[in-house]
C-alpha cells in the first residue's frame, strides 16, 4: 500500500543528505500516518491512512463545529 494520505494526498518527499564533504546521498521523507477509524455516513466504520497533521486539522474542525 502507498504511503499516502488518503484525506489530503500528502505523499513522501525526496532529497538530498549533504555531508561536510558535500556528498549526495538520496533520502525519503515519509509523512507521519495514522491509521484511524471513521464512522460513515450510512452507519458503516472503516479504517483510513491519514497524516498526522491532517489528523489534528481534522480534530480542530470537529471542535469547532461543536462549540
Amino acid at each position: 500500500m502507498a504511503r499516502r494520505c488518503q484525506v489530503t494526498g500528502k505523499g513522501p518527499l525526496v532529497g538530498y543528505n549533504v555531508s561536510h564533504a558535500h556528498n549526495k546521498t538520496k533520502k525519503r521523507q515519509l509523512p507521519n500516518l495514522r491509521t484511524v477509524r471513521v464512522t460513515l455516513e450510512d452507519g458503516t466504520r472503516k479504517k483510513i491512512k491519514v497524516a498526522a497533521s491532517t489528523l489534528r486539522t481534522m480534530k480542530k474542525k470537529a471542535l469547532e463545529a461543536t462549540v
